[in-house]
């Protein structure tokens, strides 16, 4: 990061440390990794989770077949504007794949080899998807061979269908391979390990409301901010996080720091000093170039974030009256 301001300090009258926000104000913009179960389809288990939360917003990031299981990413209230970029997360694999005979395991090899870099990827027949050719960046790993059964993992982008793998992998070692079990062990940087099941998010709630008890949901329940970790990040002052929340863009004398190496058009967060997501911008400049900045727009937000009440308005608009 490099410093532009140093010795800027933020009010402890306006906005908070994400962490500090109530149960509701998580759940209004916030999110969950459950591990989704075998039978239901994505949009069932979201379902079930909004009524679970009752909360009127909450819709998943990724879907997944209903026998598939694993990580799936559900998002609530103002992080649903969030979807897109999460569903454009690579995602990680494992699946158990049963061949019609014993398979050879030198030859699985080989195949699976062939099916790792840039791959061509069609939707399966009983995809909802429109049936196109295209291609997918993948890297697929043995793990284990028993018999007719194989162990793999599978590193690749979103949209990549693993039904179309098994398939192109009996093509290629000469007898039909079907995918037997799937499992999602991350999307994104959120892994298996962060996830819980809906019961465990019921138990959750049950022990809010009811008990007021808020430990087992705060440690199920993050925060918007969770979601863009991996962006590059600008710092704003008070002041700047007020006006941009009310649609202005970042000028220079609001930064506090801002992340090197950034070029004209990069997708950055800005974010408060206390750690709050104030929206994603655009950048308008190179970083080298802000530090020799004393004014002017340094980046333009796409999606703001932060409510417009969070923190007060460092500007004043003009008086449309005035010559």
């Amino acid at each position: 990061m490099i410093i532009i301001d140093g010795e800027a300090k933020t009010s402890p009258a306006h906005g908070c440390n994400p962490f500090e926000r109530t149960i509701e104000e998580l759940l209004d913009a916030g999110m969950i990794v459950i591990d989704k179960p075998a039978g239901p389809n994505s949009h069932q288990v979201s379902a079930w989770a909004r009524e679970i939360l009752g909360v009127g917003k909450l819709g998943h990031g990724g879907t997944l077949d209903p026998f598939a299981t694993g990580v799936l990413l559900l998002l609530s209230g103002r992080s649903m504007r969030l979807t897109k970029k999460v569903l454009s997360h690579d995602k990680t694999y494992v699946g158990i794949l049963r061949g019609s005979r014993n398979f050879d395991a030198d030859a699985l090899g080989r195949a699976i080899a062939q099916l790792s870099g840039e791959v061509y990827n069609v939707p399966p027949e009983i995809s909802a998807v429109k049936i196109q050719v295209r291609s997918r960046r993948m890297k697929t790993r043995l793990i284990d061979v028993d018999g007719r059964d194989a162990a793999v993992e599978v590193v690749c982008e979103a949209g990549t269908y693993i039904r179309t793998l098994a398939r192109d992998l009996g093509l290629l070692i000469g007898h039909p391979v079907e995918l037997k079990e799937l499992r999602r062990t991350q999307s994104g940087r959120f892994k298996e390990l962060q996830s819980v099941t809906l019961q465990d998010l019921k138990d959750a709630i049950w022990l809010w409301q009811e008990k007021g008890e808020e430990v087992a949901i705060r440690r199920i329940l993050s925060p918007i901010e969770s979601l863009v970790s991996g962006l590059p990040e600008i710092v704003v002052k008070d002041g700047a996080a007020g006006a941009i929340a009310h649609g202005a863009p970042l000028m220079r004398p609001g930064i506090v720091s801002i992340a090197d190496h950034l070029e004209r058009g990069d997708t950055v967060r800005l974010m408060t000093m206390k750690g709050e997501l104030v929206a994603l911008a655009s950048m308008l400049t190179r970083s080298e170039m802000v530090v020799e900045m004393n004014e002017g727009e340094v980046a333009r937000p796409d999606s703001v974030f932060l409510p417009p009440e969070a923190y007060p308005r460092a500007w004043k608009k003009k008086d449309s009256s005035s010559a």
